[in-house]
C-alpha cells in the first residue's frame, strides 16, 4: 500500500481533531458567539435534547441525503467518518474542557476556536478522502459554480446564521465573525496544507479532481 494513504488518514485524522476542538473552544465562548452551524445545532439541542455533537451528525445525515440525490450519487466512506468523528469528538472536547469566565478569556477561546476549526477543516479536505456533509456542498458550489472556497464558505455560513436564528438558537457578534472569516481562514489552511502535503508525499492533494 502506497505510503501517501497513511500521509492522507493521517491529514484526515487530525484535521478533524482539531476543528472539533475549535467547535468546541467556540461553544465555550457563549457570550462572544457561536459558529452559524452550532447555532443551529445549540437550538435543536435546548429544544429537544441530544448533545450538541449528536445534532451535528442528524443535520449531517439529512444535507448528505439532499446532497446525495442531487449529484446522484453515494459520499465517500470518508465523508460518514468524518460525520461520525466530527461529532463524537465534539462532545468529547465539549465535555474536557473547562467552563471559560469573563469577557477576554471568552474572546481569546473564541479567537483560538476560530483558527483551530478553518485550519481543521483546510487540513483533513487536503487528505481528499472525503468531507463532511457541510464541505461537500462547499465543494459543490466551487465546483459547479465557479466560486473560491472562501465565497462559498461565506454565503454557506451566512445563510445558516440567519436560518439558525430564526429557529431561535443563540447568535452573538461572534457569529458574525465567523460567516465572514471562515472562509478566509480555510482558503488560506487549504493553501498550507496542500503545501505541506505536497511537501511530505512529492504528489498534489487533488483536492478539485
Amino acid at each position: 500500500m502506497s505510503k501517501h494513504i497513511y500521509w492522507r488518514s493521517a491529514f484526515f485524522l487530525l484535521g478533524i481533531v482539531i476543528l472539533a476542538l475549535g467547535v468546541a473552544l467556540t461553544v465555550k465562548a457563549n457570550m462572544i458567539g457561536v459558529g452559524s452551524w452550532d447555532v443551529l445545532h445549540i437550538g435543536l439541542t435546548n429544544t429537544f435534547g441530544l448533545t450538541i455533537g449528536t445534532w451535528s451528525i442528524i443535520v449531517g445525515l439529512i444535507i448528505l441525503a439532499i446532497d446525495s440525490m442531487f449529484m446522484k450519487q453515494l459520499p465517500k466512506i470518508g465523508t460518514f467518518l468524518d460525520m461520525f468523528l466530527t461529532g463524537i469528538f465534539i462532545d468529547i472536547f465539549n465535555f474536557l474542557l473547562p467552563t471559560v469566565d469573563g469577557f477576554f478569556p471568552q474572546l481569546i477561546a473564541f479567537c483560538v476556536g476560530l483558527l483551530l476549526l478553518g485550519f481543521g477543516c483546510g487540513m483533513y479536505i487536503v487528505a481528499n478522502l472525503g468531507v463532511g456533509p457541510r464541505d461537500t456542498l462547499m465543494l459543490l458550489f466551487t465546483n459547479k459554480l465557479g466560486w473560491s472556497v472562501g465565497k462559498a464558505r461565506t454565503i454557506m455560513e451566512v445563510t445558516v446564521a440567519i436560518v439558525g436564528f430564526l429557529l431561535g438558537g443563540p447568535i452573538g457578534i461572534g457569529t458574525v465573525i465567523m460567516s465572514f472569516g471562515l472562509g478566509p481562514i480555510v482558503q488560506w489552511a487549504l493553501s498550507i496544507n496542500e503545501k505541506l502535503f505536497y511537501t511530505i508525499t512529492g504528489t498534489e492533494s487533488s483536492v478539485y479532481n
